[in-house]
């Protein structure tokens, strides 16, 4: 039983929400974030420990590319859609408690692993738990905030990508420097279980639609309800909504800037230890994790909080903001980004990091909240699954791989030694920068007319 007050969560007037409705969505919006946060922490430890497990278990830059990359996005993806389907006909905040304490015991039975395989099992089941997280908050932070907060509300939830990354590189960087890879595992999967139970324990299933006062009786809530196969009928309600939403030429746009884009935070995300180790090997390992930690904490925060609340302002005016304020973002990280590669010196290096990593931030706001604002209500949290089985799939399952991948095949084919043949495969990664660029470039010529067809449905 929840512990907290009755609240009707559509406790909206006209003049707005109520001061005890807003001090609610407040807190879920909190503890949702916080969710994401743990969610981050386990998801980037093992990039962290990423040159501990190599050395330990004798790892080829390709094994471990699919262990931070493959072999976690195939299931987090692939199941994160029927879970997601779930969450829209039965309790969200019910499937969040069980995915966050799924995934945090499968990152704690990370640190018992003895070899390559046994790791791909537990990170497969990471990804599995993982699978439940994001689609159901989403669909719940919807149903709390109006369209005009939405993408604001979304920009809080995204900190907990940065917040997560920072608790890792600090925390976890500490835990494996003195304690060593395994116990790094153990000490951020274990409080997860513990958040579950507060989750579950306090904050209830919001009404579906209800800021908006939107019936849940559209076309993907009826598909042939008299079936007698029950499975036919949701593959049914998927193909069709999988259709509509990407009939939306927003909606593709969004999901093709947001992917290219993450194919290059995610490759550099999970190789940036590795990158600094060796190609600036007598930099002290603490201080990477120092700095990685406090450039998350700083800069990225910054960045996602800022990119949410400038969309929120401009696109009241103007809805090209969606669009214009990513894409030019990312014109401004690709030469930064080039930079911070190749110029001499570690220091330097760690300084062009920064803003690199503030204008990175500035995208995820705006795109989570379209993905919701683009979807009918009774499918929100279908759409952020097809969203992100297309953006992670694509992005965290192919972009580390392709990194891993790329660097042994130049080491042994080019002789290029494993220092320059990573330079090149993490520079390679412009090009999808260039692909995000265009994308968000083609949203501002669609958003007006799919915005006006939402605000009229």
């Amino acid at each position: 039983m929840n512990n907290q007050p009755m609240l009707k969560n559509n406790d909206i007037s006209s003049a707005g929400p109520s001061k005890q409705f807003r001090a609610y969505r407040i807190y879920v919006l909190v503890l949702l974030t916080l969710v994401y946060t743990f969610n981050f922490v386990d998801r980037q430890i093992i990039s962290i420990v990423a040159p501990a497990i190599q050395a330990d278990l004798n790892l080829s830059d390709g094994q471990l590319g699919t262990l931070i990359g493959f072999w976690f996005a195939l299931f987090y993806t692939t199941l994160g859609i029927p879970i997601a389907r779930l969450a829209d006909k039965w309790n969200r905040v019910s499937i969040i408690a069980i995915s966050l304490a799924c995934w945090s015991g499968f990152t704690a039975i990370s640190g018992m692993a003895q070899n390559f395989t046994q790791l791909a099992m537990a990170r497969i089941g990471v990804g599995i738990g993982e699978a439940g997280g994001s689609p159901p908050s989403h669909s719940i932070i919807s149903d709390l905030y109006s369209k005009q907060e939405r993408a604001g509300a979304m920009g809080v939830y995204a900190l907990g990508i940065p917040i997560g990354i920072t608790l890792a590189f600090l925390g976890g960087g500490w835990v494996v420097q003195n304690l060593g890879w395994r116990m790094a595992f153990f000490a951020v999967g274990i409080p997860g279980v513990f958040l579950a139970i507060l989750l579950k324990l306090t904050v209830r299933e919001p009404k579906r639609g209800g800021v908006e006062n939107t019936p849940v009786n559209d076309a993907f809530t009826t598909v042939d309800r008299k079936t007698v196969n029950p499975l036919w009928n949701e593959i049914q309600v998927l193909w069709s909504a999988a259709k509509h939403l990407l009939s939306i030429p927003s909606y593709r746009w969004v999901v093709v800037g947001l992917t290219a884009g993450s194919f290059v935070t995610y490759a550099i995300g999970g190789w940036v230890v590795v990158f600094f180790k060796r190609i600036h090997p007598d930099y002290a390992e603490a201080n990477i994790f120092l700095w990685l930690g406090l450039i998350n904490g700083t800069a990225y925060v910054l960045g996602v909080f800022a990119g949410g609340n400038l969309v929120d302002k401009f696109a009241k005016k103007n809805l090209k903001a969606y669009g214009i304020i990513p894409a030019l973002a990312w014109m401004a990280v690709l030469p930064i980004y080039v930079a911070f590669l190749w110029v001499d010196g570690p220091v330097k290096s760690l300084i062009l990091v920064w803003p690199f990593t503030l204008l990175t931030g500035f995208y995820l706001g705006p795109c989570f909240a379209l993905a919701q604002t683009l979807a009918p209500v009774s499918i929100r949290a279908l759409s952020t699954a097809i969203f992100l089985f297309i953006l992670n799939m694509i992005a965290l399952g192919l972009g580390p791989t392709y990194v891993g991948i790329a660097s042994d095949i130049l080491a042994s084919s080019f002789q290029w030694g494993d220092n320059l043949s990573l330079r090149v495969a993490l520079t390679s990664l412009i090009i999808s920068g260039a692909i995000s660029i265009f994308a968000f470039y083609r949203l501002t010529k669609t958003i007006d007319e799919d915005w006006k067809k939402v605000s009229s449905s």
